[in-house]
């Protein structure tokens, strides 16, 4: 794997948009005491506008340049918890950079929980607007394969943030010990 030890490689958060990564990467970096960043709003920062206004005003693909162009140079960094907005992963190259150099933990939220968190999503996630449920689950089953590029699942599934957070954690510590023992 990456160029950093194993105790300092950054840890990568993927998963469908509204499965809880941004929350659960704040809570997993203040458990391990690293910084957190959130991609999106990354590119908010640089962009000076909201995502949707970002895909209206830019359009898609000047987005996604931003997206692989922020995470290559983040996932390369020591130490921190990284969260992917849901599509970022859907780049070949974005996949590489991320499975080459940090730890990849995939959220996984099954269809039927993600569906009550709808009515919360809509307004700040572009690519569902305008959509029908129907197309919403077409789009969560095609992007389901392309999670499947990580290094550990977790199922988030009526599970607390505290509970996912404490699991990666100490998922992580144990994994540490074993591959790289202090003593």
């Amino acid at each position: 794997m990456g160029k950093f030890p194993l105790r300092e490689q950054s840890i990568v958060l993927i998963g469908f948009m509204g499965v809880g990564k941004t929350t659960i990467g704040k809570t997993v970096a203040k458990k391990l005491y690293r910084d957190f960043i959130d991609i999106d709003e990354e590119i908010e920062k640089r962009f000076k506008m909201p995502t949707k206004d970002i895909f209206r005003l830019h359009g898609e693909k000047t987005f996604r340049n931003a997206e692989k162009d922020i995470i290559s140079e983040i996932c390369q960094q020591r130490l921190k918890v990284v969260s992917l907005g849901g599509g970022a992963f859907l780049q070949k190259e974005i996949q590489e950079i991320c499975l080459n150099s940090s730890i990849i933990f995939y959220l996984d939220l099954s269809w039927d929980r993600w569906k009550d968190r709808i009515e919360l999503l809509m307004e700040s996630r572009p690519v569902l607007q305008g959509k029908t449920m129907k197309e919403m689950k077409q789009l969560y089953e095609d992007r389901k394969p392309i999670y499947e590029q990580h290094h550990s699942r977790v199922d988030t599934d009526y599970h607390e943030i505290e509970e996912v957070a404490d699991y990666i954690a100490e998922s992580l510590k144990l994994a540490w010990d074993i591959y790289e023992p202090t003593s």
